[in-house]
């Protein structure tokens, strides 16, 4: 009877743990906590059912389970690959795709596993886009390349409820002999420009050397001619002011001797200075007036006014 009642308290016990171990694992799986940036996926016996927010999920035990989804963008950086370029050079590429699940019962049923997926199809993106490009264009157009390769993967993506936000080209790598090849042609390029420079500043050098000096004799072209025109006139106004002082000087003169009333003696006596003012110039020619007749009557007229003239202590 002890032994039996040992048994019994045995099976009892461990009875009793049983169904302790039970009930925390009921509590366990019933009792839930979705973190903020995921959701909970709830299946039904394997069956879709909701989905909840972040917070606390009561869930049926062992007929219910929760799957956590991250919503949040994921950076998934890809695996270096060699692509073929258009021109058949060998490159090695390498992406870091961005992306971000918007329907998470799709993300979960429409695709095995939507991780693997997405990283194949950025391979087949890539490989497909860079093919269409040789390898200059592949270098100097990434923007273009994150573009094709976005859309492409978008087409598919978007069945799986996963939003392909950006794609960033990290690497685009060629063999060694087709990078010193570009370095040779870059040099090449920089030189050629660089000549291209230098024989265009000759140009407008000697463009600008050249206007200048037309610039410079246009003018002093205009100096000279305004200087001429400038003397010009102040030749005019000298032979003006002295035409004018001289018609003022004989019109001076003729009225004077007109007011005086000269009588033919002093005419004569005047027309004597002035030939004896010809005969004391330096000039080796004398020209005697047309008038010369005249003159020696008026000295035939001095001399018989002279000789009546009384001499010196007589009277008359």
């Amino acid at each position: 009877m002890i032994v039996g009642h040992s048994v019994g308290g045995v099976i009892g016990l461990a009875l009793a743990v049983l169904v302790m171990v039970v009930l925390i694992l009921a509590l366990r799986q019933m009792v839930n906590i979705v973190q903020q940036g995921e959701v909970g996926v709830v299946k039904h016996l394997g069956e879709y059912r909701k989905t909840h927010e972040p917070g606390l999920v009561i869930i049926k035990p062992f007929v219910d389970s929760l799957q956590r989804v991250d919503m949040r963008e994921i950076p998934r950086p890809g695996d270096r690959q060699d692509v073929i370029t258009k021109d058949n050079v060998v490159v090695t590429v390498n992406a870091t795709i961005f992306t971000q699940v918007v329907v998470a019962e799709q993300a979960l049923f429409s695709i095995a596993n939507f991780d693997v997926g997405i990283d194949a199809l950025a391979r087949t993106a890539l490989r497909s886009v860079i093919g269409t490009m040789t390898l200059d264009q592949a270098l100097s157009e990434r923007e273009n390349i994150n573009t094709d390769v976005q859309q492409q993967m978008e087409a598919v993506t978007d069945k799986w409820g996963i939003r392909i936000n950006r794609i960033e080209i990290i690497e685009i790598a060629p063999p060694p002999k087709i990078l010193e090849a570009l370095a040779l042609q870059k040099q090449a390029d920089q030189e050629k420009r660089a000549t291209i420079l230098q024989s265009e500043g000759h140009q407008q050098s000697a463009i600008n050397v050249a206007e200048g000096a037309a610039q410079a004799a246009v003018r002093q072209a205009e100096g000279e001619r305004q200087a001429a025109i400038l003397r010009a006139e102040g030749s005019r106004q000298a032979a003006i002011l002295e035409s004018e002082g001289r018609a003022q000087a004989i019109e001076t003169v003729y009225a004077a001797i007109k007011k005086g009333d000269p009588d033919p003696t002093l005419v004569a006596i005047l027309q004597l200075d002035a030939l004896a003012k010809f005969a004391d110039s330096d000039n080796a020619k004398i020209v005697v007036p047309f008038e010369s007749a005249g003159l020696l009557g008026a000295a035939q007229t001095l001399r018989s006014v002279l000789a009546a003239a009384p001499a010196d202590g007589e009277l008359p």
